[in-house]
């Protein structure tokens, strides 16, 4: 049977059909679920793409955490269900508690839109599996409330247990804390990022690289082999 990954769609986003075609090509079923409806249709994983949802009104993914299928999404992540949240995604989940820290505007209040190289620091999570360790990769990014942030204690503890997925290398294009550009709850579950992997999946678009097509690759032999 072939996985089916769903992928969210709030008022705003953008990059949602980008992130469906991302899982076909890598085998999977996309899904199309509806912000306002609760029903998950029984897909096994889930994908908050990016864009701007609800405008970045009040915060930046402060208005989606409250959305109807949002509080289907906690239940059956905190469960065990496969959750990647990329760019406004990443702010919902941190949002809604599924990952720690918060989301600021970038340091120096522009939006950023480059392509950008990052270091794996996790290939153990749902969504990372088909990366190495250190492992350099270029992926596109583009915002502009990028930064990420959190207490030193709360830093430390991400440190700690593993759970920062990837770093920023050469340059940190918003100010994050410690470089971090994605990170993962201790569970390996839920991952978010704010570079966009599904602008990377095939040479004639994105970076002109396949670097962001193993974060779908990843979760899907990760469904099959579960």
């Amino acid at each position: 049977m072939t996985a089916r990954i769903g992928v969210v769609t709030f008022p705003g986003s953008l990059d949602d059909r980008d992130t469906q075609r991302a899982i076909r090509l890598a085998g999977a079923e996309p899904v199309a679920l509806w912000h306002k409806d609760k029903d998950l249709k029984q897909v096994d994983a889930v994908v908050l793409p990016g864009g701007f949802s609800y405008g970045d009104y009040l915060r930046a993914g402060a208005i989606s955490r409250f959305s109807p299928v949002m509080g289907t999404v906690i239940e059956q992540a905190k469960a065990g269900l496969p959750v990647l949240g990329i760019c406004n995604g990443f702010q919902v989940l941190t949002e809604a508690h599924l990952l720690p820290g918060a989301m600021l505007g970038n340091d120096h209040l522009h939006f950023v839109c480059r392509d950008q190289k990052l270091r794996v620091e996790n290939a153990e999570t749902a969504w990372t599996g088909d990366y190495r360790v250190g492992q350099e990769i270029h992926i596109p990014l583009k915002n502009m409330d990028g930064r990420y942030v959190a207490d030193d204690y709360t830093l430390d503890k991400l440190e700690a247990e593993g759970c920062v997925a990837f770093r920023y290398l050469d340059v940190n294009p918003n100010g994050s804390l410690r470089d971090i550009a994605g990170i993962t709850n201790e569970a390996g579950n839920v991952v978010g990022l704010m570079p966009h992997p599904e602008h990377a999946t095939e040479p004639l678009i994105g970076t002109g690289r396949t670097d962001g097509l193993p974060f779908f690759t990843s979760i899907l032999k990760k469904l099959v082999n579960a």
